[in-house]
């Protein structure tokens, strides 16, 4: 059998020479030549977006800037048809409550009953009371000065009178601006609030019955207060009976004080509370 000649060995690759870095191939030459650098483009495409936007919005101007300006309505309203029949006629002065309270406040306290006498302290007054004069019933003067003046007291007008030496009655009209601050209905919640106090007080401890307090027919949130025992001072002296009303009505707050040598009957006050709410 005859031997197959023998295939010449494929030749060996070149080696570099020691020392020396091998020949580039063609490969590494054409990678070599399409690496570039990238920030540079990435500036120009920012640069071009924002020339355009600039470009876009100078031609919106000058496209609105030549059309003519777009009419407004006209300001003036279509003219209402005129209303057909009478005006109502303006309220008589004796039933506009507006009327009657921007006038003379005097005029609508209560009058004195036949046979009353007026109280000596009232003789000789024209009936109002000043704002000195109205601080100067309370506990505190001074400090209830300042009180009025945060809840804009206007003027305040007085009556009283004394039945058969048996018992005296005061009535006071007060009323208050009430431009920011509602002084009437303030003023009638304090009063209420202290007259509660006292009266609750007395008819609690067990001074006896015929104590207490009752709403006034008609008025909302007025009430009277009866107290059941005379007032003792710190000495031991004893004090008139009392009761007392608290109304209000718009701007004006109503104050009723009776006090005598008896207990004050309930009807009686109410009846005062009543008649004196009706005239306002």
């Amino acid at each position: 059998m005859e031997e197959e000649p023998a295939r010449p060995a494929a030749p060996a690759e070149p080696t570099a020479p020691e020392g020396h870095p091998p020949p580039e191939t063609p490969a590494s030459v054409e990678e070599a030549g399409t690496t570039r650098p990238r920030g540079r483009t990435t500036l120009l495409i920012g640069a071009a977006t924002v020339l355009g936007l600039v470009a876009g919005a100078c031609a919106g101007v000058l496209v609105q800037a030549d059309r003519e300006p777009t009419k407004l309505p006209p300001l003036s309203q279509t003219a209402l048809a005129p209303g057909t029949g009478k005006a109502p006629k303006p309220l008589p002065a004796d039933q506009d409550r507006q009327v009657r309270t921007e006038g003379d406040l005097r005029d609508l306290l209560l009058k004195k009953p036949r046979g009353a006498e007026e109280t000596d302290w009232l003789k000789g007054s024209d009936g109002w009371m000043d704002l000195a004069g109205y601080a100067g019933t309370f506990g505190n003067p001074p400090s209830a000065y300042e009180a009025l003046l945060r809840s804009e007291f206007r003027r305040a007008a007085v009556t009283a009178w004394e039945v058969d030496e048996a018992y005296t009655v005061e009535i006071r009209l007060i009323q208050y601006r009430q431009e920011e601050v509602l002084g009437a209905t303030e003023a009638n919640a304090e009063n209420q609030y202290f007259a509660t106090d006292v009266a609750s007080e007395y008819f609690v401890a067990g001074h006896g019955a015929g104590g207490g307090d009752w709403s006034i027919p008609g008025t909302g949130d007025g009430r009277v207060f009866v107290r059941a025992e005379p007032e003792r001072g710190l000495d031991g002296s004893q004090f008139p009976y009392r009761a007392e009303a608290h109304a209000r009505r718009g701007d004006i707050a109503v104050e009723i004080w009776v006090s005598g040598a008896e207990r004050i009957d309930k009807q009686m006050i109410l009846g005062l509370a009543q008649r004196q709410m009706e005239r306002l």
